[in-house]
């Protein structure tokens, strides 16, 4: 089961959202493999199937950052929303 599906028409999409909703899309498709990966890692009892399943799983953490630092030069209010998001939460747990 995936986060999020595809628009079916992107000729809906404003021409200057769509780079920012293709980031969005790649990072939805990141987590959903992540999630994937580290599930069938703790189902498996097999060290060397769970070591490859766990490294894939770091490198799409690694393209989730790639997308969202790309996200944010291109977003600037998601940017400002993600950083007051850190912050108030840096508030709550008193960080």
């Amino acid at each position: 089961m995936t986060l999020a599906k595809t628009p079916i028409d992107l000729s809906k999409i404003k021409q200057e959202n769509l780079d920012k909703q293709i980031l969005r899309q790649g990072i939805l498709a990141e987590l959903d493999a992540i999630n994937l990966y580290e599930q069938m890692a703790d189902m498996t009892d097999n060290k060397h199937l769970k070591m490859i399943l766990l490294d894939i799983a770091k490198e799409e953490k690694e393209h989730v950052g790639e997308f969202q630092y790309l996200l944010l030069k291109l977003d600037a209010q998601q940017k400002e929303e993600l950083e007051d998001g850190a912050e108030e939460v840096k508030e709550l747990i008193g960080d």
